[in-house]
């Protein structure tokens, strides 16, 4: 046999685990978990064609949007299989108002968890990637049960972020503050093994990702950042390609192996609005922390996803995000050409003007 070490994520999480000597392994626990509830709709999605799990439901979900039947299978496994085992003091949801609380009857532990369960899954009639995002805070309220005050942090704080993305094969990529890592889902024996180890973004950037069919909203900074990204305004620069899926998940995990940028910036159809599409909580602080570890950036034109203060749980915010020097041109573009949208966003980004 070869001498080639097999490292299964069990395997990494416990030796990454050797670094704290204070760890319970609590945490590590949590993460595997999360493995766990891959593992379970990763099978579902690869089945999803041949059983009554596509399309929509009848209901909508905290932002207005029409449910996925996929979307609330994986809402349910993500939270039955971490609702009983004392390491969580409670859960929050893109797919639910409040937070979701510990049942009553079993013990609670010491962090909160945030997910998207299925981001992308009006794709998957069409057969394209799509994929979950976590995120994990340490607990800061005092009490057994969690409260808004835990997850309202900033992305800074948080512990552990990670996404899966189910495509071709299942891949989970996670960071614990210690560098990113990738496991691909070997199908046949059930287990995560180590595939991708210590992701950097590359410095020579390939792509970059936005929807152009919202171009005609675009202010003018954003406008004259991706033609600059195209190699049209600006001279001397080697254009990027473009590559565009529509799923969060899978555009940032092909930009982050790749190099390059995603965007979604805010638009002019809602002045009363400003704030973009995305999910600040249960989306971009996580994929925030895993490009920041991987030698990235990430901003919602401003300044760092990182250091936005959070005053809802459902709160929105654009992104840029990618390999740093794209992300920072962003900003200067933003800055020099687009005040009147700084104007109407900065009050709403540092809580002077709460939006509904």
């Amino acid at each position: 046999m070869g001498k080639s070490k097999i490292v299964t994520i069990e395997r990494h999480l416990l030796d990454q685990q050797k670094y704290h000597p204070d760890a319970t392994g609590t945490f590590t626990s949590l993460l595997y978990d999360l493995a766990l509830a891959a593992k379970i709709i990763s099978r579902e999605t690869n089945r999803a064609g041949l059983t009554d799990i596509v399309g929509a439901s009848a209901t909508t979900n905290s932002y207005g949007e029409r449910q996925q039947k996929l979307d609330l299978f994986a809402d349910e496994i993500i939270y039955k299989i971490n609702d009983h085992t004392g390491r969580l003091c409670a859960m929050a949801s893109e797919e639910h108002d409040d937070i979701l609380t510990i049942p009553p009857t079993y013990d609670t532990g010491k962090y909160v968890l945030l997910y998207d369960p299925l981001d992308g899954s009006s794709n998957i009639d069409v057969n394209v990637s799509i994929g979950t995002i976590f995120s994990i805070f340490r607990k800061v309220s005092s009490g057994t049960h969690g409260t808004m005050e835990d997850f309202l942090q900033k992305g800074a704080e948080l512990a552990a972020a990670g996404y899966i993305v189910y495509g071709s094969s299942t891949m989970m990529v996670y960071t614990t503050g210690q560098g990113v890592h990738g496991f691909t889902l070997e199908n046949g024996v059930g287990e995560f093994f180590l595939s991708h180890p210590d992701i950097r973004i590359p410095e020579q950037a390939t792509y970059y990702s936005v929807n152009h069919g919202n171009e005609k909203y675009w202010y003018p900074g954003v406008r004259r950042y991706v033609k600059w990204l195209q190699g049209i305004y600006g001279e001397g620069r080697k254009p990027l390609q473009h590559r565009y899926i529509g799923s969060l998940v899978s555009d940032f995990h092909r930009n982050l192996l790749r190099g390059g940028v995603y965007v979604y910036p805010p638009d002019t159809r809602e002045k009363t609005t400003p704030y973009g599409k995305l999910r600040l909580m249960v989306e971009l602080q996580a994929l925030a922390f895993i490009a920041e570890q991987a030698g990235g950036a990430a901003s919602d034109g401003i300044g760092r996803i990182a250091e936005i203060q959070p005053h809802n749980l459902h709160q929105r915010a654009p992104l840029f995000i990618g390999n740093k020097e794209l992300v920072q041109k962003a900003e200067e573009f933003i800055a020099h050409d687009d005040q009147e949208w700084v104007e109407l966003y900065r009050p709403y980004r540092e809580r002077e003007l709460i939006l509904t």
